[in-house]
């Protein structure tokens, strides 16, 4: 049986952390027990290049780029993930949002 709850992992840059962080919430994923809006972040250095067809919001066509963006880590049940990666989407600014989900053991049974 697949697990009840996910962690969503989204890497955004300084700029738009908080947008993301508020939809997130509002959403309904970072839920834990009491508690609302729960997240974790690190700060890191994106890089990419953006190619031919690309519209970036950073950076040019052709040209490495490197970026200060957060790595936003929440959890979320799964009957809201789309919702939620919905939310992220219409926040985020670029065309192409790297994001990766993780399934979490059964949480509640622990």
């Amino acid at each position: 049986m697949p697990s009840k709850y996910v962690k969503i992992v989204v890497y955004v840059p300084e700029s738009h952390t908080d947008v993301v962080r508020e939809v997130v919430g509002k959403a309904g994923a970072g839920k834990l027990g009491n508690y609302s809006s729960c997240s974790f972040s690190t700060k890191g250095i994106g890089r990419f290049k953006p190619e031919q067809g690309a519209n970036p919001h950073i950076g040019e066509v052709g040209k490495p780029e490197e970026v200060a963006e957060e790595r936003i880590e929440v959890t979320c049940s799964r009957e809201k993930l789309k919702e939620v990666m919905k939310a992220i989407k219409e926040v985020h600014p670029y065309e192409e949002v790297a994001m990766d989900v993780y399934p979490l053991e059964n949480i509640e049974n622990l």
